[in-house]
């Protein structure tokens, strides 16, 4: 038995073996929520496989925004005119610099942005919640 302090109040009595448990699944949850951290890019359709964005590139693509829950929040689609970016300028939410990079021209994908990877614990006033996590459907139509 562990029982580091336990005779002045501090600790309870515990095992080194339910220690090391604890210890285990405190780490184990840390690795966890590191890996939901981020952006997660699932290929609908391929691209070319060659021609990717490089930094500073404009960056012509449709897309549709949804929450988790399927509620669509905006779509270029929609609008019926692709939207325009630099890559890797900071012009657009984590995800996208950092998703819409992977991806060669022609290439359909989801792109799934946790929080820290969109809009955060803010979000966008009316439209995103805070600490939502975003799905995309992205359409590499082409670099300028």
């Amino acid at each position: 038995m562990l029982v580091c302090g336990a005779d002045r109040g501090f600790l309870p009595s515990i095992s080194i073996t339910e220690l090391l448990k604890r210890i285990l699944c405190a780490e184990l949850q840390e690795s966890k929520q590191a890996a939901r951290m981020g952006v997660e890019v699932e290929t609908i359709t391929p691209g070319d496989g060659s021609t990717f964005p490089k930094k500073g590139q404009t960056c012509v693509v449709h897309y549709v925004g949804s929450l988790t829950d399927g509620r669509k929040f905006d779509s270029s689609r929609d609008r019926g005119k692709p939207f325009k970016f630099k890559i890797g300028k900071q012009e657009v939410i984590r995800g996208w610099d950092e998703g819409v990079a992977q991806m060669s021209v022609g290439q359909r994908a989801k792109l799934t942005c946790t929080p820290d990877f969109a809009y955060g614990s803010k979000g966008h006033p009316g439209i995103i919640p805070p600490n939502a996590t975003l799905v995309f459907d992205v359409e590499l139509i082409g670099l300028e």
